[in-house]
């Protein structure tokens, strides 16, 4: 049996991942799915953190944009991500997983307060590390906190989990015509403006060589077959 080609990783999830074919919040049987793909790549030694946005909950650039104060709306959007945090360690325990959730936010009755070398020492241990309230401050993504904690942890890969098999050319929902790239490289993610992940994020993956697997998350083990070395989705590196 071949090994997997990634020692650490990071996993980024978006709320919507979690909401399954609801309208709002979390779907259990979804997110008991997502906990038995991570649990799968656990089992093999694989040390696996993951980053999960809180869109499925309340989304603070569009509050902001319908008048809300941006950096309240941003807070806000930070605690939907802790409620998504508990809902998939809940469904990662009960697959039998350790998990661990570290908060940028303290809340100490929910969750650790995030400390980089507790953090790394969690996933030494073979627990799962979820991350919860972004970066901690407004004006920054969780795609942004993804590459932070990634660079962070010194994680060999971000896993960007998405609805589509890769990045298109355009819109595949969309766009019929669109085409998916194999590969390709930061810049020109950022060139052609590729909704991946927003700039910032992709710019402090570029400064920090931290490749970018762009996959399908709906399609049950597709996680294990990027951590093997398949080749599925797309993948973002310095060059093509």
């Amino acid at each position: 049996m071949s090994s997997p080609i990634y020692r650490r990783v990071l996993l980024k999830l978006s709320g919507e991942a979690l909401m399954g074919e609801q309208s709002y919040g979390v779907d259990p049987i979804v997110a008991s799915r997502i906990a038995h793909d991570i649990g799968e790549i656990q089992s093999l030694g694989v040390q696996t953190a993951v980053v999960i946005g809180g869109g499925n909950i309340f989304r603070g650039i569009a509050a902001s944009a319908k008048g809300m104060e941006r950096a309240t709306a941003d807070y806000m959007g930070m605690l939907a991500t802790v409620i998504n945090a508990l809902a998939l360690q809940d469904a990662l325990e009960k697959a039998g997983v350790v998990t661990r959730v570290l908060s940028a936010i303290e809340m100490r009755a929910v969750a650790e307060p995030f400390i980089p070398r507790r953090a790394v020492r969690h996933l030494e241990k073979g627990r799962v590390v979820i991350f919860a309230a972004g970066t901690g401050n407004p004006y920054f993504t969780t795609d942004t906190a993804a590459a932070l904690r990634a660079a962070e942890m010194r994680a060999d890969v971000i896993l960007k989990g998405t609805k589509v098999d890769g990045i298109y050319t355009a819109d595949p929902m969309i766009d019929k015509t669109a085409k998916r790239y194999e590969s390709i490289s930061y810049l020109e993610v950022l060139e052609r403006q590729l909704k991946v992940m927003d700039s910032t994020a992709i710019s402090l993956c570029m400064d920090n060589k931290l490749p970018i697997v762009v996959f399908n998350l709906r399609e049950p083990g597709n996680i294990r077959k990027v951590i093997m070395g398949e080749p599925i989705g797309t993948t973002v590196t310095a060059s093509r």
